[in-house]
């Protein structure tokens, strides 16, 4: 059992500090890890229900603010909703899954998660005009 570090990154530079969730496994798809990060983020938020959604894919019936989503209509995030949108994202290219310093492509493809494993999701930020 581990601590996996979850990093987002932006094309424009710009590095969130980061946050652990334990793992159990020493071995995980990209999917499952995708899956279980988005659960534990939506969690969070329901628990408490702040204005501001900060996850890693952009919740339906939202608008981007500063730092992060803000629902129009205060609710719960659908779990299972909010993990198929990140999939969505990750085949589309929406983001990029780094383990350590190795991009991973596939949402099958097994990562090992050795002790003090960093994941960072690059998400990709569009070019004005292009």
């Amino acid at each position: 059992m581990g601590i996996v570090m979850f990093v987002d990154e932006t094309t424009s530079g710009s590095r969130s500090d980061g946050w652990g969730l334990e793992i159990a496994e020493e071995r995980l798809s990209v999917r499952e890890l995708i899956r279980r990060r988005v659960f534990q983020e939506v969690a969070e938020y329901n628990a408490r229900t702040p204005e501001v959604f900060q996850g890693l894919v952009q919740p339906e019936d939202t608008e981007r603010v500063l730092n992060g989503y803000a629902l129009r209509t205060p609710r719960r995030i659908d779990p299972e909703k909010q993990s198929e949108l990140a999939l969505k994202a990750f085949a589309g290219n929406g983001f990029l899954v780094l383990v350590g310093d190795r991009q991973v492509t596939e949402l099958d493809e097994e990562i090992e998660l050795v002790l003090g494993t960093e994941v960072t999701f690059l998400k990709l930020v569009a070019l004005v005009g292009g």
